[in-house]
């Protein structure tokens, strides 16, 4: 177990390595810079912004400058705010994209799973259709669209709902049902076809015939080997929630990372893009890691280097 988790954590570190490598190329290749968008700057300040951020130098030494500063958790000034550096902003909006991510992650893995197991239980009956009517509906409509549908007629109807902002519970509510629907819908879909499978092994029918009483058999034996796909996908339901957030976040009025990721776009602002990708890139390596070794545990048939865990 020590070599797999230690195998895992250096392929994690190349990973993070070679998109910071790729980002950081990205934003210098492409046309333009941050203090370039008018030819009403003078050309000395235009200058002076150029030699203050480094953008001078050759690209080979800003590169090895950079990923210095980043071994040492330093993600430098930002080039629009003055306010704040870029330290300051990921730890400012973090918090709130990691508590709005962190709810829908609850409401899809909890629920999402219950759906499709009452649809395998109940198959080709009524629970069993509207669930995969709802599982359809989460997979084709996007958390942009479901955002705005309830601003729209759920916001505006049910006062204790608000429609925008941050600060109390009550503003989480709608963006996190939004941003957890489609992963909800996707792991019902998934747990209902693990489910069926699982319901006609043979162990199943064997607990079945030994008397034990039918919660305990899908709770115990079912549930438990079902749910194994839906653990193997942890790591990308988080991924998708994360980056998902950014226009819910948006359209929700939220003061979260993702709303900085955008404006820190539209601005190119370039330190701010490659402190929130590298924050954004760390935690979905680490939740991917995790969700290897858990898998490891879950599943005791896996084997690490060829000897069974």
């Amino acid at each position: 177990m020590k070599k797999f988790v230690l195998k895992r954590f250096l392929i994690s570190l190349v990973t993070l390595w070679v998109i910071i490598t790729i980002t950081f190329l990205l934003m210098h290749t492409i046309p333009g810079d941050p203090f370039a968008k008018d030819g009403r700057m003078p050309v000395t300040v235009y200058n002076n912004l150029r030699a203050r951020y480094g953008l001078d130098r050759p690209l080979s030494e800003q590169y090895v400058i950079y990923l210095k500063n980043v071994c040492k958790l330093d993600f430098g000034e930002s080039m629009k705010s003055k306010a704040e550096n870029v330290n300051q902003m990921i730890a400012r909006g973090a918090p709130v994209s990691g508590q709005l991510g962190l709810q829908a992650f609850v409401i899809s893995i909890i629920i999402g799973p219950a759906l499709g197991s009452i649809a395998a239980l109940y198959q080709n009956k009524f629970p069993d259709y509207l669930m995969m009517i709802l599982a359809i509906i989460g997979i084709s409509v996007p958390s942009f669209v479901l955002g705005t549908l309830f601003i729209q007629f759920v916001a505006s109807k049910v006062s204790f709902l608000p429609i925008a902002g941050w600060g109390t519970w009550a503003h989480t509510i709608l963006p996190s049902i939004a941003l957890s629907f489609m992963p909800m819908a996707s792991s019902a879909r998934m747990m209902r076809s693990s489910m069926l499978e699982v319901l006609g092994q043979d162990y199943i029918k064997t607990a079945k015939s030994k008397g034990l009483h039918n919660f305990r058999v899908i709770m115990g034996h079912a549930v438990r080997n079902a749910i194994l796909p839906i653990v193997s996908q942890m790591g990308t339901t988080i991924s998708g929630l994360l980056t998902g957030s950014f226009v819910i976040e948006k359209i929700f009025g939220i003061p979260g990372l993702g709303n900085f990721f955008v404006t820190s776009i539209i601005n190119r602002d370039y330190t701010l893009i490659m402190g929130t990708t590298i924050f954004y890139s760390a935690i979905l390596i680490l939740m991917l890691l995790i969700v290897d070794v858990l898998y490891v545990v879950v599943d005791p048939r896996i084997k690490l280097g060829g000897k069974s865990s």
